[in-house]
């Protein structure tokens, strides 16, 4: 989506007396405030001077249940809040309280921080009792009055799904510690410019940065009242405001953010923002009134009969997606990030709860999804579904509609399970394949399965083959949270060790999982670090830190004792990649004759041989020959044209020790030559040398392996 687009779609000045946009919007007079709460008996908006005194506004029209006024001789910087009156009668879900001043929920910006808890709640002692009569302004971050930025975001990359490669990244973690980054940029949006960062990005072949929450976080109160802050930032409080947490100067983080968009555009690098429109940082209906519970919470949540909040999500509360000021406020939301601060695509956090309309079954037609599916701006972007949610109804991989991709966890556990030898090859030929049991048999298409073997939810790689068990004490949880089911080995020891046998196995395991990932059809992700060798010492779950720590201190990247090799390793996986259309194709495998007059893919043994029935369904059986044809990849160049490729012969061999024979049917090529072997340090052959079809080949243990079809 080019700059000319953005610019296209920004928001004009209201109409004086106009009830939309919702927000502060600056012109020349003063700034229109809008904001929704249909069943309130009135709103005022709280100018809140430097030195703290407050100015009350009544906003005195409603229109569509929406409050709007026109304040004059007020702009940008003006700080302010609501506070909404009404009655009391939280068990229909009305929590009107004008003790407490709200946050704006279409704010551009919000400062300042969290107060006393007890200021925040909107009741006294029991939810369902009496009205709290605390005043909680000192005790909550509030709205901004913002303008129009003139920082450019550039002209977005567009780069192809076939040609996507996802880096999942944590904003602050990333280069708190890394040095080549100037010392006032680092764990901040400017950080992600630094000269030495794009080269970074750039020499990995990574087409594409999935960020992890950027829009202003909230610490949940469970998690404050253990001393800790939200780390990873899944507990959204201003859906339209960039996190000031980032910012390298308090104030300026839209044009900090939009700077941050400009440098990456200019590598031919997108931006993904992962979103958190399931839940919000307000928590159970025992949490605090920040923002959407006091103006309606009704409207804004899941609610049952008594008043409670509906949890779908395991956070407390779940937003509503039928509800249509839940549908204005995402996709007003999506497009703000997509028209004025240049945003590429969104991977969205538990995705099934948008499809869940009052709570019940999932359905892919759900009005929440259609509204971001055939909207013009938001179709055009990239779609990425986290499947699931926190019930057993919500596990819907393989189930949105054609225009999203999917985290697909079948992957990530298979490939696991293959590598830590617990399971044959069966399901790893179709994971590997482009998984069309689960994208397959519609109109989707290979590159819907967001292949990934970790992320930010989860151990690192490095501690995958480091530690049998999790170890999350560290998040004050008594190590209860985060998941059991991870799939991992520890080499004969847990944790750290300098024996290099088990380094050595560690790092043979390491380089065949991100061998088997980059080089499977799908969109490959990675996670930050794992090129580098990052470690959580075992954490799986590192959502949370202390609440003064640094950001130096905050799971951040170690780029000090970076593993240069496996860097190296990585570039070439992507490069192989890159230069081979038919490992990154667009359409699923059938095993359909090609001009070549040989099938697109075929699956070999150890032997040479294709694989039996008896083979496929054997879990002892850790070998596996994939045999992809080049001579029709369907894809297709810039001009259209189709594009031809050498066919490639991919090994995969999980255990010890062993000796194979090349794949050698009348039909394949006569020859290959060795392109790739993750055996090696930075996966370069030992021997170059073109091998007859049919010849034994010794391995000396797990290992992935690519040669390419010399001749035909």
């Amino acid at each position: 989506m080019s700059s000319n687009l953005h610019l296209a779609w920004r928001e004009e000045t209201p109409p004086p007396g106009s009830p939309l946009p919702l927000g502060a919007t600056a012109y020349a007079g003063g700034t229109q405030f809008a904001v929704h709460s249909p069943d309130s008996d009135g709103i005022e908006v709280c100018l809140i001077d430097p030195d703290g005194a407050e100015r009350r506004v009544e906003l005195r029209s409603r229109t569509f249940g929406i409050w709007h006024g026109i304040v004059p001789d007020v702009g940008p910087g003006q700080r302010y809040g609501y506070r909404v009156h009404g009655r009391w009668d939280p068990a229909a879900g009305r929590r009107f309280n004008a003790h407490k001043i709200l946050i704006d929920p279409a704010a551009r910006r919000i400062t300042g921080s969290l107060g006393s808890a007890q200021a925040l709640l909107p009741y006294d002692e029991d939810p369902f009792g009496h009205p709290s009569t605390i005043d909680s302004l000192g005790s909550i971050p509030l709205s901004v009055v913002t303008g129009r930025s003139a920082v450019d975001t550039g002209s977005a990359p567009d780069v192809p799904w076939d040609r996507t490669v996802i880096y999942e990244m944590h904003v602050g973690s990333y280069t708190a510690r890394n040095p080549a980054v100037p010392a006032a940029h680092r764990g901040t949006y400017l950080g992600l410019t630094a000269p030495a960062v794009l080269e970074h990005l750039t020499r990995l072949g990574v087409t594409t940065i999935e960020l992890l929450p950027v829009q202003a976080m909230l610490t949940e109160p469970g998690v404050r009242a253990r001393g800790k802050r939200n780390h990873w930032g899944y507990s959204t409080g201003a859906y339209f405001a960039p996190d000031p947490r980032f910012a390298a100067v308090p104030g300026a983080e839209i044009d900090e953010f939009r700077a941050m968009v400009r440098a990456l555009h200019s590598v031919g690098i997108e931006v993904v923002l992962d979103i958190v429109y399931n839940h919000t940082c307000e928590s159970g209906v025992d949490g605090p009134s920040i923002s959407w519970r006091g103006l309606d919470a009704p409207g804004y949540y899941l609610l049952d009969g008594r008043g409670y909040d509906v949890d779908l999500t395991g956070c407390g509360n779940t937003l509503d997606s039928a509800s249509p000021a839940v549908v204005r406020m995402v996709c007003d939301s999506l497009r703000y990030w997509v028209t004025e601060m240049g945003v590429d695509g969104f991977r969205f956090d538990l995705a099934s709860t948008l499809g869940r309309p009052g709570g019940w079954r999932f359905d892919p037609r759900a009005p929440l999804l259609t509204a971001i599916t055939t909207d013009p701006v938001l179709s055009r972007t990239k779609l990425i579904a986290e499947p699931w949610d926190a019930t057993g109804a919500g596990y819907q991989v393989g189930s949105f509609g054609s225009l999203w991709s999917e985290w697909n966890d079948r992957y990530r556990d298979t490939v696991r399970r293959f590598w830590a030898g617990h399971t044959g090859v069966r399901e790893l030929a179709s994971r590997m394949a482009g998984s069309e049991d689960i994208y397959g048999g519609g109109s989707r298409k290979p590159w819907a399965s967001i292949n990934f073997v970790t992320a930010h939810d989860g151990f690192t790689i490095a501690d995958l083959v480091s530690f049998a068990t999790k170890h999350n004490e560290a998040n004050g949880e008594d190590n209860r949270d985060g998941t059991d089911n991870n799939y991992s080995v520890d080499h004969g020891t847990e944790g750290p060790t300098t024996d290099p046998a088990i380094l050595a196995e560690r790092g043979r395991h390491v380089r065949a999982l991100l061998a088997t990932l980059t080089l499977s059809t799908g969109t490959p992700m990675l996670l930050a670090g794992d090129e580098l060798g990052h470690t959580q010492f075992g954490n799986n779950n590192a959502y949370c830190v202390p609440t003064d720590a640094p950001a130096a201190q905050s799971w951040a990247l170690d780029w000090s004792n970076v593993d240069d090799d496996l860097i190296a390793f990585v570039a070439r996986l992507l490069r192989i990649r890159r230069s081979a259309p038919s490992l990154r194709q667009q359409e699923f495998f059938t095993g359909r004759d090609t001009p070549s007059g040989r099938p697109d893919l075929v699956w070999f043994g150890a032997d040479g041989a294709e694989l039996t029935p008896y083979s496929w369904n054997d879990d002892s059986v850790r070998t596996l020959q994939a045999w992809v044809d080049g001579a029709d990849v369907r894809s297709y160049d810039p001009d259209g044209q189709p594009v031809r490729d050498a066919s490639s012969l991919l090994i995969v061999h999980s255990g010890g020790p062993t000796d194979i024979e090349l794949a050698c049917p009348s039909w394949a090529a006569s020859r290959f030559v060795p392109v790739f072997d993750s055996s090696t340090a930075t996966g370069v052959p030992a021997d170059t040398t073109s091998l007859p079809a049919g010849s034994a080949i010794s391995l000396t243990g797990s290992t992935v392996l690519v040669l390419r079809s010399d001749g035909r």
